[in-house]
């Protein structure tokens, strides 16, 4: 085999660098002996520092991306942003139709490494270079429901970027992180059966509301099938709803909340549609200091518990040491203690179910054409 195949290549980074501390995986790649390396190859990792800015481009499928305009999220891209966070540059994630586009870009040097599902054939006939984007855990992609061919695309092996990375991936898998986020975009909680009532229901009750989401979300800068997907998730887009607690409306806002957004009657679903986007608002303005998507989570966890309990978890996230402010700490606090404490339970699915109805109505032409 040549010393500089894709597959010899890829084995000796994850071997290699799965046995590194994450941060001295950057450090080591960023004191590579100048002389060692072919220059223009330093110059890929150099570029990124300098320019602050990591250039991602991607295969547009439901593992790696969905996206809206400027909002984005999926396994594939969380991942990505997680290694731009660890270079301390700013990501620039652009999506692509095909596999073939994506490592066209790489081989012309347009992006800085690409998020594909091509085989390894395909990549080294364009003498790219690869790695698994989980370091080969595709069992946790696999009972998740997502696609295991997904990879990250290099135009160099020994490139100190590419190294990096593929330290950072296998540090993610090591700590856990990989097996946190595929659990989190997992497309098999529902059932078939389950997916055709949800259908079913958003074809018949969404185009009753669409008006009045559409406007109150352009009214605070919202997504308004995110909108959408936190009515279904509280009420089915039933406007007479009413829970054990009291809390009622379409939103399924309480009688405190409802007042304190100048909600007058909570049974009028264009009241409740406003006065829950006012409110998801005033959450998403909360936590304006973490990124997005981390922030949507955030919103989402507070407007379901409130923002007191979610300030208490992130202060007990900050002394185990940790960053109270990354949406993975967060979901794994929750999902650690859920059996202790049912509210925690609770908004785990809350959130995951949110995420999954709004990928169904981005992913459904009938609904989006409504």
């Amino acid at each position: 085999m040549h010393s500089n195949s894709t597959s010899g290549s890829r084995l000796k980074l994850d071997s290699f660098f799965s046995t590194l501390p994450l941060k001295a995986l950057v450090l080591a790649s960023a004191f590579i002996p100048f002389h060692s390396i072919n220059a223009t190859k330093v110059n890929q990792y150099n570029s990124v520092v300098n320019s602050n800015k990591l250039t991602v481009v991607a295969v547009s499928m439901p593992t790696i991306v969905f996206k809206d305009g400027q909002y984005k999220h999926g396994f594939g891209y969380d991942l990505a942003h997680s290694y731009a966070q660890n270079l301390n540059v700013q990501l620039d994630f652009k999506t692509v139709a095909d596999n073939a586009t994506a490592l066209k870009m790489i081989a012309q040097g347009k992006a800085n490494f690409a998020i594909t599902t091509a085989s390894t054939e395909r990549i080294e006939a364009k003498k790219l270079t690869s790695f698994s984007a989980t370091c080969g855990d595709l069992n946790s992609l696999k009972k998740n429901g997502l696609n295991t061919e997904i990879n990250w695309v290099f135009k160099h092996a020994d490139d100190p970027l590419t190294e990096a990375a593929s330290g950072f991936v296998c540090q993610s898998k090591q700590n856990g992180s990989i097996q946190q986020l595929a659990s989190f975009y997992n497309r098999n909680f529902l059932k078939k059966d389950d997916w055709n009532i949800i259908q079913r229901d958003l074809s018949s009750r969404l185009p009753i509301y669409k008006a009045s989401f559409q406007r109150s979300a352009q009214q605070y800068g919202l997504d308004w099938h995110l909108l959408a997907a936190i009515g279904y998730q509280e009420s089915y887009l039933k406007p007479n709803s009413v829970s054990p607690t009291g809390v009622r409306g379409l939103m399924m806002l309480t009688h405190a909340t409802a007042r304190e957004m100048g909600v007058s009657n909570r049974t009028d679903p264009s009241q409740s549609i406003q006065g829950g986007a006012k409110y998801f608002n005033q959450m998403l303005n909360r936590y304006n200091y973490i990124h997005t998507p981390d922030r949507h989570w955030y919103a989402l966890v507070a407007y379901n518990m409130g923002p007191g309990a979610v300030d208490a978890i992130q202060k007990r996230i900050k002394a185990q040491g940790k960053d109270p402010n990354d949406w993975m700490n967060l979901y794994n606090y929750l999902t650690r203690h859920q059996t202790r404490n049912g509210r925690y339970k609770q908004a785990l699915q809350y959130v995951t179910r949110i995420r999954a109805y709004l990928e169904h109505i981005k992913n459904t032409p009938d609904l989006m054409t409504i």
